[in-house]
């Protein structure tokens, strides 16, 4: 696919899957900025991303600053143009009980997650191509599988899900659709070496999906260019599970595999 001269905004994108899905479209042409609070990963993705030959830019802001995001979103479409593509995928997540977990630590993943997702959406609203934008927020199989030592991102995940469907019916006449991905073990990320640190734990997980292995970073990137191409342009306000079946196995399987760590 090609995104010439298309400008695509990664919140979280300087590392793991948002990070691949920002290389995927500076491959495919586009004109890209990237966010994170680490101004050092920023640099780092800035200069990688550079090496495919577009525009590249970064920021560095956390995403529950709404006013920093307000403006890189404003500096993005001054220097960019108006945001065609923009991906809110920025994620805190952790291994614990709810008999353990902290009211902080469970408010910092809805924080970063569900309040971050929302203030990424509404800070680029006014720099979105309208009609034409697509939005794609990263959500989770947690959002609707209740899986052990993750409530509060399952919490999380499962209010991005609504938003998400929410912003689709709100914006659809604008000519922006709005989608969520929800992704599987994916290799290589940090997410699943938290959830999976031993190998009786990788195989559990492995065992778990019906495809028998995990996926990676440029399936999940295949698929969100996908969802902003215009072979996607009459899909909105739905959530793509990209997990090889996983979800499909329901509570049981997610449980022997969350537990086998």
């Amino acid at each position: 696919m090609t995104f010439r001269d298309k400008v695509v905004f990664v919140a979280g994108g300087t590392t793991g899957i948002n990070f691949g899905i920002a290389e995927s479209f500076a491959e495919a042409g586009a004109r890209v900025a990237v966010l994170s609070r680490s101004q050092e990963r920023v640099d780092a993705a800035v200069a990688e991303l550079k090496r495919h030959g577009g525009d590249v830019i970064g920021f560095a802001a956390d995403v529950r600053d709404y006013d920093a995001l307000s403006s890189a979103m404003a500096s993005t479409a001054a220097q960019l143009g108006a945001i065609d593509v923009l991906i809110s995928g920025a994620a805190g997540n952790f291994v614990a009980p709810a008999s353990e977990l902290s009211a902080n630590g469970f408010k910092a993943v809805i924080d970063i997650d569900l309040l971050g997702c929302f203030n990424v959406m509404r800070a680029a609203y006014d720099h979105l191509r309208k009609p034409g934008a697509a939005i794609i927020n990263i959500s989770a199989p947690q959002s609707w599988l209740p899986t052990p030592f993750q409530i509060h991102v399952g919490a999380a995940k499962a209010g991005i899900d609504q938003v998400t469907r929410t912003a689709a019916i709100e914006w659809g006449p604008q000519g922006i659709r709005v989608n969520a991905i929800a992704p599987g073990p994916i290799a290589g990320t940090e997410g699943m070496r938290r959830l999976a640190p031993t190998p009786a734990a990788e195989k559990a997980w492995t065992d778990s999906v019906p495809l028998r292995r995990w996926g990676s970073k440029a399936e999940i990137a295949r698929a969100a260019q996908w969802l902003c191409s215009d072979d996607a342009a009459y899909v909105t306000g739905v959530v793509l599970p990209v997990d090889g079946g996983w979800s499909l196995g329901g509570s049981s399987a997610m449980t022997t595999a969350v537990t086998a760590r």
